[in-house]
């Protein structure tokens, strides 16, 4: 009873090769069927996995956006009495968001690239951060559903990047923001309709997307470029991913780390360069 009960619990944890998709045992480093490494991804055991993709990945960008706010106002308290208008009010200054990651042209040909990834994070405003954390907590969700955490995670990081990049490279001008990303949410979704052939669905997507990127050229301060390159790169990057149905490739979760350990290291990095510059 008690070799029957463990073959069965063996056979509940086991994982499937991302090369071969046969059953693999949970404390394999070789897949024995087809010869695979680290089959278990970067050496997490099923166990971890399962636990990291029960995270609530809405609410830890939603809490990081806010909380480097508050770090941002904080690096420059003085920053938040010069209010020019309401679009202004609560806004950081460029010194304080330069320490935290913001990005810019020079800066990204200049050997700063991993800024393209920390500004996802920063905000120019109360009403900025408001408006995309309202988008985040409205789109994130339905994505993570269709794709599961890792992938919608991924998408998010590359759309919000490839928008940066298309900016830095078309205008030079300083830039942060996440709504690049939540572009690139709209994406993921409309291929998603399109892929399953929830045609309704996906025309109402593309008519809500043309609406919001036209609505940047009646305020100021919008980066169009960072909206059409979030797009693209959320459309592109979503095409190439499976549904939440199946579990990760590899190679997708190498990259959702990856991007992770890169911005992490790329707050502390700005923040020592940028520290040196401004004080």
């Amino acid at each position: 009873m008690h070799l029957a009960y463990a073959g069965v619990m063996d056979r509940v944890r086991s994982i499937i090769c991302p090369r071969c998709e046969r059953l693999v045992g949970p404390g394999e480093t070789k897949c024995p069927h087809c010869g695979a490494w680290l089959p278990t991804v970067l050496g997490l055991s099923p166990d971890a996995m399962r636990w990291l993709r029960r995270l609530d990945l809405t609410r830890g960008i939603l809490v990081a956006s806010v909380a480097l706010f508050v770090l941002s106002l904080l690096l420059d308290p003085g920053a938040m009495l010069r209010i020019r208008s309401l679009f202004d009010l609560f806004a950081p200054s460029s010194p304080a968001l330069f320490k935290l990651g913001m990005t810019a042209g020079p800066l990204m040909t200049g050997g700063a690239w991993w800024t393209v990834f920390t500004a996802i994070f920063l905000h120019g405003s109360a009403l900025h951060l408001l408006f995309n954390m309202l988008f985040l907590n409205r789109y994130m969700p339905a994505v993570i559903d269709l794709f599961g955490p890792v992938r919608a995670w991924v998408i998010y990081m590359v759309a919000g990047a490839i928008g940066f990049v298309l900016s830095n490279v078309a205008t030079g001008s300083s830039t942060i923001g996440a709504s690049g990303a939540l572009f690139g949410m709209f994406a993921a979704l409309i291929v998603y309709g399109r892929r399953t052939g929830q045609t309704a669905m996906t025309q109402q997507l593309w008519m809500s997307a043309i609406m919001m990127f036209a609505m940047g050229f009646f305020f100021p301060g919008i980066n169009n470029w960072a909206h059409a390159g979030g797009f693209a790169g959320g459309f592109v990057t979503a095409e190439a991913m499976a549904f939440a149905g199946r579990r990760e490739h590899a190679g997708v979760w190498v990259l959702a780390v990856a991007m992770l350990l890169v911005t992490l290291a790329g707050f502390v990095l700005s923040f020592v360069a940028f520290s040196r510059v401004f004080g």
